[in-house]
């Protein structure tokens, strides 16, 4: 079994809409992760059925007793993240705010105070349009811990791969270098870098590569809307080989895989569109690479 994990050093790059796609060729054959908790929209593309769900729990955060709490303020006080704020004249944890450190527990005098663990999110194994199987979340909002959702999607998604005899797991990881990005990238075989042809794009590609490397991890590179800027893609391209990274393909930009996200599409289903070819050779490049 292999992996694949496809990253971007920032938003926007269109990253998921080509797993998406990448998901939707691989039919059957894979199991696909939507790694990308903190702003997950994959399943917008591939129709899931939510078949099992299960809370996910990380962290604890505060709780007052407010039959036992006498209102001494000492939690008040001692919290330097002002998490304690007194409404309706008792002492109250605001849950954005506190970080769990469990301080105003230990100070509580009449041990009022208990540290109960978060549910931050769920995840789902879902049966997608394509007859796969996916593994996806959605973290609750101002949650933290995504790098544990992760690391919980990727386990199950490489389980059901084993059980199932699946060649691939396809992760689509989040952007940037950030903590669910360390996550995605653990036990990759392979790294998809998406970019577009931008400064800042340039400038992220190149941040993000250097957290690849750091895990010795080979990677190719697309780069979409590839025509917007040709200096600049030239530029990526000078670098991609600087770098030994391969040079996946060129997507130019293209109007349609806007109206695809709207008909709930990928952009290899979208009629209209010209790009079937060009995403299916990539795909198969890809999976040469691999050995698959």
């Amino acid at each position: 079994m292999k992996e694949i994990v496809v990253i971007s050093g920032k938003g926007d790059t269109g990253k998921t809409s080509i797993t998406a796609s990448f998901a939707y060729l691989g039919g059957k054959d894979i199991v696909t992760a939507d790694c990308d908790v903190d702003a997950a929209d994959m399943h917008m593309l591939m129709n899931p059925d939510f078949d099992s769900v299960e809370d996910f729990y990380s962290g604890v955060i505060a709780k007052i007793d407010q039959d036992t709490c006498t209102n001494c303020g000492k939690c008040a006080e001692i919290c330097r993240y002002n998490a304690i704020q007194v409404i309706d004249g008792a002492h109250t944890v605001i849950p954005l705010d506190c970080e769990g450190c469990g301080y105003c527990a230990r100070v509580c005098p009449v041990e009022a105070i208990a540290m109960e663990e978060q549910n931050v999110g769920q995840w789902y194994i879902s049966t997608i349009k394509t007859g796969g199987t996916m593994v996806h979340a959605r973290l609750g909002i101002g949650a933290e811990n995504s790098g544990k959702l992760v690391a919980r999607i990727k386990n199950e998604a490489k389980r059901i791969a084993e059980e199932t005899g699946k060649a691939i797991v396809l992760v689509d990881g989040s952007p940037g270098i950030g903590c669910p990005v360390v996550s995605s990238l653990s036990g990759a075989d392979f790294v998809i870098l998406v970019t577009e042809p931008t400064v800042a794009g340039l400038h992220d590609l190149k941040r993000v590569h250097e957290l690849v490397k750091k895990f010795s991890i080979k990677s190719g590179c697309i780069i979409n809307k590839a025509d917007l800027n040709p200096v600049v893609a030239e530029a990526i391209k000078a670098f991609l080989d600087k770098e030994d990274i391969i040079h996946l393909t060129d997507l130019p930009y293209d109007e349609t895989f806007t109206k695809a996200m709207t008909m709930g599409q990928t952009i290899v289903e979208y009629k209209e569109s010209g790009r079937m070819d060009v995403i299916t050779g990539c795909w198969r490049k890809t999976k040469q690479i691999i050995d698959v």
